[in-house]
Order: structure tokens, then sequence, then C-alpha cells
């Protein structure tokens, strides 16, 4: 990055947001200005770097996105591992202070069931807990040597740094795209609305508003608290007046015709080259097979497969989507129904809806993956064992969406069969992701019962191997 900075250069799409940037607020658009394509809010990272100049333009749009992760990071790792008043100070699957109190009294651990049944994970309740639990909780959470000295909680501090660490790896294998789009923007800003979501589900609610305003994707997340959590009335006027707010200060500013732009202009797309649905005409262009072929599509510059079918493909990409989202609600809801744990489906819902937007999108784009990250460190964070499969996979889908782009774009817009496996290999492993997360939610509504009993069973002190 740093011959770009010295230089004066921008990168991959900063070059668009020093064009709108320059150009100032509500630009008319001209032949050197091109449309607005994201919501309203993605306007002020947009404009911010602004300050430095042109040629320092890419410098500043760094700075801030290290200066939002590194935020992000210390919450990660001086409060996320906290205890909130009326939790137990423990992890899922460690010794909680209820179990430990019941056993030092001379009580069979089992006996302390009813009490920690709802506790197996901090915040994951959503505020239920079971007659006794929450003096218990509030007498752990308050005690002077509990919350910092306990077993549960140094392994929830050791949690924090799997997931910093997680997070510092995923922005390597990912490179330049963790920085050069706007995503790099709202993933911190999710991620600390993910903290907050099940503990404080308005703050969680806000920042998600807030987020979803600089990048549609965030919602996946308000519907999982939505569908998930107790307080979903309060979580959707929390968005109702976020909404409201950025709509009176671009009314105050002027522009309110173009505040649905974001979703007039993305132009008539086809399939996108990258995207998952797309992988059968990939090779059918490899092999030369019916004429398929990869070309631009210049009127959006996009790079797009073509060839017999892909049409018809691209019309149903749409309602599949749709579908695929409607889906994922109802396996959320049966889970639910089924007494899964409230925390615990906030977060698995959220990495499901959102892989859901990825998988099922013609789009398809390289830096949708950082849409992966928040949740992925906020499910390490709370269960570092059960959610090791995913990080592990993820990192994958990173790794190989840069050796994409930007390192060998183009030999695979030529064809290259190498690079054509490496694009299957990428999309393999989001259906992968996909699937584990589908038959996880599955799993935590049909052995909802188990997990409850089990949690009330004797451990031995400090981290286990099983959530």
């Amino acid at each position: 990055m740093a011959s770009f900075f010295l230089h004066g250069w921008a990168f991959s799409d900063t070059e668009q947001y020093r064009e709108w940037a320059m150009a100032g607020y509500n630009a008319p658009v001209t032949d050197a200005v091109s449309p607005w394509v994201y919501p309203v809010l993605a306007q002020l990272p947009i404009m911010l770097p602004r300050i430095a100049g042109h040629d320092l333009y890419l410098l500043a749009w760094t700075l801030m996105i290290t200066v939002l992760n590194a935020a992000a990071m210390w919450f990660l790792l001086h409060r996320a591992h906290r205890p909130a008043v009326g939790e137990l100070p423990g992890p899922v699957g460690d010794l909680s202070a209820a179990d430990g109190a019941g056993a030092r009294n001379g009580r069979p651990a089992a006996a302390d069931a009813p009490s920690v049944a709802r506790h197996e994970q901090p915040g994951s309740g959503d505020g239920v807990q079971a007659p006794g639990a929450a003096g218990q909780g509030r007498a752990a959470a308050s005690s002077p040597q509990a919350p910092r000295g306990s077993s549960a909680v140094l392994s929830r501090q050791r949690s924090a740094a799997v997931a910093g660490w997680w997070w510092v790896v995923f922005t390597v294998f990912l490179g330049y795209l963790s920085f050069a789009r706007v995503e790099g923007v709202a993933a911190p800003i999710v991620f600390l609305g993910l903290l907050y979501a099940v503990r404080q589900p308005v703050v969680g609610a806000a920042l998600l508003s807030v987020a979803t305003w600089i990048k549609v994707w965030p919602a996946a997340t308000v519907l999982a608290m939505v569908i998930a959590l107790r307080q979903r009335v309060r979580i959707v006027l929390t968005g109702v007046v976020v909404t409201a707010l950025v709509v009176a200060g671009v009314l105050a500013l002027g522009g309110i015709e173009h505040i649905a732009d974001f979703a007039l202009n993305q132009g008539s797309r086809g399939m996108q080259l990258e995207a998952t649905f797309s992988t059968p005409w990939v090779w059918a262009a490899v092999l030369g097979i019916g004429g398929s072929k990869i070309a631009d599509n210049t009127a959006i510059n996009s790079t797009e497969v073509y060839g017999p079918g892909v049409d018809v493909m691209a019309s149903l990409m749409q309602p599949l989507l749709l579908l695929a989202v409607a889906g994922a609600a109802a396996l959320l809801l049966r889970a639910l129904r089924r007494g899964a744990d409230r925390g615990r489906l906030v977060y698995a819902g959220t990495l499901l809806l959102t892989t859901v937007l990825i998988v099922f999108n013609k789009v398809g784009s390289p830096q949708f993956m950082v849409w992966l990250a928040p949740v992925i460190m906020v499910g390490l964070l709370h269960d570092r064992v059960r959610w090791r499969t995913p990080a592990l996979l993820v990192l994958g889908i990173a790794a190989t969406t840069f050796v994409i782009y930007p390192l060998f774009y183009t030999p695979l817009i030529h064809a290259n069969p190498v690079m054509a496996a490496v694009l299957t290999v990428r999309n393999v492993l989001l259906v992968a992701l996909l699937l584990w997360t589908a038959r996880r939610i599955w799993q935590l509504g049909s052995r909802a019962p188990v997990d409850a009993h089990t949690s009330g069973q004797r451990r031995a002190p400090g981290p286990t191997l099983e959530a």
C-alpha cells in the first residue's frame, strides 16, 4: 500500500470514493462523477478522508479504517470478556459460579441444574433465568474476586485473545480488501453491535441500524435479533428511530430524492464472475462449451459470465435469495420454538443469514467476505470450540479470495483453469459454511433440552473442550 501512498494513487474502489469525495455532497451525476450506489451514511466515511487532499486520500482512508479496527479490538480485549450484572461469569462450557458453590457446600452439582440451565453462555439467555438464577448470577458478577479472578473469566479472556488473533490473520489473508472497501468501515461497527446485541439489544440495534445505512448487509443481524430476542419491538423501534434521524438529516442537507439510489442505481446485472451460482458457466468458458465466455459488462463496470441459460439464472437469483432468507428465518423460528438458547441463536442466525446473502447473490464481489468477520469473532468469544470450524472455513475463504482478487484476477478473466479451480474451492467453502451453520441451528433446536440438562452436570474447574 505504501507505493500507492507515495505516488498519490488510490486503489480499487477507493478511486471511486475519492471521485465522490472530491465532487462533494449530493454532487450531480456527470461524465466525471458516477452515480451513488451506497446507503446515504456511507458518505460520512467517504467524505472524511477528503481533508487530507486528493493525493493523500488513500492514506487518510487507510488510517481511518485502522482507527476503527483498533477501537473494536480494544472493546474485544478489554470489555467483551466482562460479565454483565445478572450473568454468571463463565463462558460456554466453563464451571459456573453457582455450580462451584453447590459443590463446595456439599451439594451435588446436578442439584444446581435449574439455576444454571439458562446460563451456559453469558448473555445467551436473553435475560431469562430459572428460579434462583438471578440472585446467584448477580452475586457472582458483583463479587470483588469472581469476575476478574475466576477460571471462567480467565477462559473468556483467552477466548477474546483467540478472536483478536483470528481477526488479525483474517485481515492479512484478505489483504487489501480489508481496507479498500466501505465494508472496512461497517465491519467494526457491526462487531460492536453484535457484542451488545444480546446484553443490551437497543444499543446493539442502534449500532447495527447505523451500519445498515452505510452498507445494507448488517440488516441480516437485525433480522436475527428480531427473530430470536424478546425485545423485538424495541429493536424494531430503534431501527425506525435511526432511519427517521437519517431521513431528517438528508432533508436538512438536501438530496432526499437520492436517498434510495443505493437500491435503484445497481443497473441491469447479469451473473458476476465470482458469484457462487456462476461456477458452472466459469468452467463452461474454461472448457469452451456452448459458446460460454467471461467478459466485462462496461455499463456497470463488472465482469460477468455469458452462455446458455445465464439470463434465466440471473432472473431467478432474486427469488432464490428471498426464498433462502425465508428458509433461514423458518429454521431460526423452529429452533426458538423448541427452546434454543436465544443468544446462541442470534450469533448462529447472523452467520446463516449473512452467508445466505453471499451464496445466493448474483454479484459475488470479493469484499463480501468481510461481512463474515464480525460474527465469527463474536462466535469465538462466546464458544471458541464450536466456532472453530466456521472460523477455519472463513480463513480459507479469505485466503482464496485474495488470490482471486487482486492477485490473479486477470488470468481468471481469461478463463485460466488454475484460477477457475481456486474460485471453485472458494465457492465450495462458502457452501460448506452455509451447511455447517444450518446444521448448527437445527441442532440448537433439536438438542436444547439436552444442552439444558448437561449444563448442570459436574465439570472440572476451567474451560472444557465441549461447549
